[in-house]
Order: C-alpha cells, then structure tokens, then sequence
C-alpha cells in the first residue's frame, strides 16, 4: 500500500493483500483461495500499471 499510494509506484502487485486476492477471485471466477501463482499469471498481462489494475480491482469489491 505504501508503495502504491505513497510513494506512487506504477508496477505493484499486492500479493499479501486479503482484498486484492478476494476481488481477483471474484472477477476471474477462480476457486475458493486463488494461489499467489495464479493470480501473478493473471497479472502478467497488466504489466506494467499493475498498481493501476489492482486499484480497480479493489474497486470492485468496494460497491
């Protein structure tokens, strides 16, 4: 998050985030517990605004 939000990195990918991975799950339909290889994968193709992506992922959940 700090890196994200304070220091304004482009190219974050929050792992350890419990939200991230929640709205991850929800929006590509994976199982219950996405692992972080799957979700990296994922993320691949959001390089390199992934801080971008996980914002809007966090959007998501946040309705």
């Amino acid at each position: 998050m700090v890196l994200i939000f304070s220091m304004n990195r482009p190219d974050v990918l929050p792992l350890g985030d419990a939200g991230f991975k929640r709205a991850v799950k929800i929006n590509y339909n994976l199982g219950p517990s996405p692992s972080e290889e799957e979700i990296k994968k994922i993320a691949e193709a959001w390089r390199p605004y992934r801080s971008i992506a996980s914002w809007y992922m966090w959007q998501t959940v946040n309705r």
